[in-house]
């Protein structure tokens, strides 16, 4: 299973290359596949290529759901593999 997560464009490394950044990771990624990709955009990635490239309102609103996600987990460390009596 793949999980998208929005990955924004934070520099334009020049031969079909970006370095986008995730939560504070940054990561080399390939633009090989789409086109025409400035600073700032999001993109989803696959496999460290970028597959397609997000709308900033909708990016947005899915990172601010995985931080919601992750501050109910905080604290639950059970709570996505628990343990089966």
């Amino acid at each position: 299973m793949c999980l998208a997560v929005p990955a924004r464009v934070v520099a334009l490394l020049g031969d079909q290359w970006v370095e986008t950044d995730v939560g504070g990771v940054r990561c080399r990624v390939s633009i090989a596949l789409i086109d025409d990709v400035a600073l700032g955009d999001y993109l989803i990635v696959h496999a460290g290529f970028a597959i397609t490239r997000l709308d900033v309102e909708e990016a947005e609103k899915t990172l601010a759901l995985f931080e919601e996600i992750a501050a109910r987990l905080q604290g639950a460390a059970h709570a996505l593999h628990p343990r089966l009596s």
